[in-house]
């Protein structure tokens, strides 16, 4: 039998070749199917899981309702390039920051005023030179008593006179036997003398003198030319403002002894300065007694 020729039942190819055809025809179908199909799913996968394209070609974020990836700037309708909008894509930094918010400046602190100084005051003792230069020591005030009588008082022209003679128990009389000497070169109503050993005393028990300083605030130093003779003299110190008071003593049985008490005090304007000396006892029944020369301020 010719192997061109075969038989065959019902319709189809009736030769090898033929079939062989027809199975390469049916394979060639079968392969254009499964491409088809293959395409169709691959397809409807990318519709499934890709969004929708902006048909500006910029992506249009994510869409409403799905939660937002990290890094994604939220509340935008779409990224953009961040040189045009503004906004920083991960990673990258913005071109301008949101300024920060407005800091209200730091009230002002004022400090409160400082508390006046307390009021302070101290005495001391010293020698008294053998010239005693008023001008130059006096430079607020001076006082100098007894120059040619009892009452006569000497003060600084042109001075602040501060040094007040608030007067004392008992009489008053003049001397002139003092042993340190006492100049100036500005005074009122004798404006210059170039050496006295004039003064004033007074005799017995609780006499003396009395003088005060108006306070200012400021720091103030007090020079007290004072003596005795034959007696015990008391110095007392206050400010008339209250506080302790500050007292000396000085005392010689046998003849005279002069001192310089210096002393320094600070009080507020209005106050003063309060200083009395006094004979608290004497060894002469006839007039033992403290004397006066000078005061000073500075």
């Amino acid at each position: 039998m010719d192997d061109q020729e075969t038989w065959r039942i019902g319709p189809g190819p009736t030769t090898r070749s033929a079939q062989r055809r027809e199975a390469r025809r049916r394979q060639r179908r079968r392969w254009a199917i499964g491409a088809v199909a293959a395409l169709a799913c691959l397809a409807v996968l990318v519709t499934y899981l890709g969004p929708a394209a902006d048909p500006t070609g910029q992506d249009a974020g994510p869409a409403a309702g799905t939660p937002t990836p990290a890094g994604y700037p939220t509340g935008v309708a779409g990224l953009g390039d961040p040189a045009e909008t503004g906004i920083a894509a991960p990673g990258l930094q913005p071109r301008e920051r949101t300024p920060s918010p407005t800091v209200p400046p730091s009230p002002t602190v004022v400090p409160a005023a400082s508390s006046p100084a307390a009021p302070t005051v101290s005495v001391s003792r010293t020698e008294v030179p053998a010239e005693v230069d008023l001008t130059g020591l006096g430079t607020r005030d001076w006082v100098h008593w007894g120059l040619n009588r009892p009452e006569t008082l000497v003060r600084r022209s042109g001075g602040t006179g501060e040094i007040r003679d608030e007067g004392g128990r008992g009489a008053r009389d003049r001397y002139d036997t003092n042993p340190e000497l006492f100049g100036w070169r500005d005074g009122t109503p004798v404006p210059a003398v170039g050496a006295t050993g004039t003064g004033v005393f007074v005799c017995g028990v609780g006499n003396g003198f009395a003088l005060s300083v108006p306070a200012s605030g400021e720091p103030r130093t007090v020079h007290l030319f004072a003596g005795i003779w034959m007696a015990r003299g008391r110095l007392d110190v206050r400010l008339s403002t209250g506080g302790p008071t500050r007292t000396l003593r000085l005392e010689d049985p046998h003849t005279t002894h002069t001192t310089q008490f210096v002393i320094r005090f600070r009080a507020p304007q209005g106050a003063k300065l309060l200083i009395r000396w006094t004979v608290e006892g004497t060894f002469n029944s006839s007039c033992g007694n403290v004397n006066l020369q000078a005061a000073a301020v500075r």
